[in-house]
């Protein structure tokens, strides 16, 4: 699909009449998308690339993007043409406006039911809980002023999120409706599992609630465990000592196990952010760049005829 990307991206910013770079990462692939790459950086001198050692994932691919760009606005956009190239101009003009963020949000038509119904039930649940205003519909398909891409990339942490970091730097911003597309041709490999950890990633980057309502868990566990005490005692004194019930007892310490391990979970996966932060790795090994595929020189070296040179 990179041809039919970069022809589409490219009749679209040519009628602009500004000056343009096109900026590739590709993350890791398996197939022919490297050999592509480097076709299409050597006629078009517009074209640079990064190629991953591996696959790092979408935020890598993202804040590796970001580093490599040189203008004064950079678009960020998926290269299976679910992000229209046609809408970039109007990201331009409105960034021409006073915009540091022009956010392109897609509508969710063409989605099944039950997909549509757990994302909007995801997108309420992290306005309530996140520190930061997402909105429902808003990818990475968004413009970024050179100022708004240098606080991003300010930004140290290892585990990014980057819809919530758009949010978090603030700027100017505006937003735009359009129609949902469906990819040109391939499988998406976000299925439910990734997103359901995307998401869980998104809840825990942006604030300590879930650590907050483990205590205030705790606190009603206790107040309840204390009242039915109460109760056992009074109903003791007024009708005599009766047999504690077997489902009680059960669901009792069914319930009280369940939260506790929930509550390790979620303790640990806030050690475990704490613990990748601290080895300081770095986003990401590159492979290959047009830049470095561009000096390299394949086939062997003649070299003049001459003394032997000493080993060493």
């Amino acid at each position: 699909m990179i041809d039919a990307f970069h022809t589409a991206l490219v009749t679209a910013l040519e009628p602009i009449g500004a000056t343009f770079e096109i900026c590739y990462v590709d993350d890791g692939s398996s197939d022919a998308t490297v050999e592509r790459l480097r076709r299409i950086a050597a006629v078009h001198p517009a074209v640079r690339y990064t190629s991953f050692s591996r696959n790092f994932g979408k935020e890598s691919a993202i804040l590796a993007g970001m580093r490599m760009s040189r203008g004064a606005a950079v678009v960020l956009m998926d290269a299976d043409l679910q992000h229209p190239p046609e809408l970039v101009p109007r990201m331009l003009e409105l960034h021409r406006q006073g915009y540091d963020q022009v956010i392109a949000q897609r509508d969710r038509a063409g989605e099944g039911a039950v997909r549509t119904a757990l994302s909007r039930a995801y997108y309420r649940l992290v306005r309530r809980f996140m520190d930061v205003e997402i909105v429902d519909g808003a990818g990475d398909f968004r413009l970024l002023s050179r100022r708004a891409v240098d606080s991003i990339l300010s930004l140290p942490e290892s585990n990014r999120f980057s819809k919530g970091l758009f949010s978090w730097i603030g700027f100017d911003t505006v937003s735009f409706m359009y129609e949902n597309v469906q990819r040109a041709a391939g499988q998406s490999k976000w299925g439910g599992r990734r997103l359901l950890n995307y998401g869980i990633d998104g809840l825990l980057s942006f604030n300590s609630r879930p650590l907050r309502m483990a205590i205030h868990t705790g606190l009603w566990l206790f107040l309840s465990a204390f009242v039915y005490a109460l109760w056992i005692i009074a109903n003791a004194l007024l009708n005599g000592v009766d047999t504690p019930g077997y489902a009680t007892l059960i669901t009792a310490i069914v319930a009280l196990s369940g939260i506790q391990l929930a509550t390790l979970g979620v303790i640990g996966e806030y050690v475990g952010r704490i613990y990748h932060e601290s080895k300081r790795r770095p986003h990401y090994v590159v492979r290959e760049t047009s830049e470095s595929a561009a000096v390299s020189t394949p086939g062997p070296t003649l070299e003049p005829a001459g003394p032997a040179r000493p080993e060493r």
